[in-house]
């Protein structure tokens, strides 16, 4: 594979291109970080509930254990205890939920901050550069193995017809001749519109 071209100009704008394409992805890539730093932030709230919620079971949890040890009504107040170490736990549940879906968003936010900006890129970028370089690889190919005419007539059938009209002479007549000068400026011409120095 040929990736840049031999070519001043066109090789300064491929190289811009794929400058802009790394600070692109580079970019969203530094964005989606810092949105998925800010949206876990919000988990605060979770955790200082989830550990509230665990610190209210505990402490009711050890004053049931010590209310089982009073005499006559021990049982019946660890009991109302009990309940309220229940409510601890579903306060603590109701953090680690809060908790788990902040995450969640982040991660998805995260995700989807990186994938859509890169998708931009791969379905824009990437075959542009994928095809002119298997072209220039095929073509500096074809140069390296001095085959002009079949570079001469890809350029014959790819001219538009004002570059055919500005043609010196008749290309066609020059390539069925088999002229050598039509077909060295058709070959050239190719070469060049391919990225490959002549």
């Amino acid at each position: 594979m040929k990736w840049y071209a031999d070519r001043p100009p066109r090789l300064v704008w491929q190289v811009v291109a794929d400058l802009l394409a790394v600070a692109w992805t580079w970019f969203w890539v530094d964005v989606a970080r810092a949105v998925g730093d800010a949206v876990r932030a919000l988990r605060a709230p979770g955790d200082g509930l989830s550990q509230a919620g665990q610190s209210l079971a505990d402490t009711f949890g050890d004053a049931a254990a010590k209310a089982r040890e009073v005499p006559l009504v021990g049982g019946k107040l660890a009991d109302a205890l009990e309940r309220g170490r229940s409510a601890g736990g579903t306060l603590t549940d109701a953090g680690q939920a809060q908790v788990q879906a902040v995450e969640s968003t982040a991660l998805w936010l995260t995700t989807a901050l990186i994938a859509i900006p890169l998708a931009f890129v791969l379905i824009t970028w990437l075959p542009l550069r994928l095809r002119f370089a298997r072209r220039a690889a095929v073509a500096r190919r074809l140069r390296d193995q001095e085959r002009f005419d079949l570079l001469a007539l890809h350029a014959l059938t790819t001219l538009s017809l004002r570059d055919l009209a500005a043609f010196p002479g008749d290309p066609v007549e020059g390539w069925r001749r088999r002229d050598p000068g039509t077909i060295k400026a058709l070959a050239d011409r190719r070469l060049r519109a391919s990225g490959v120095r002549p």
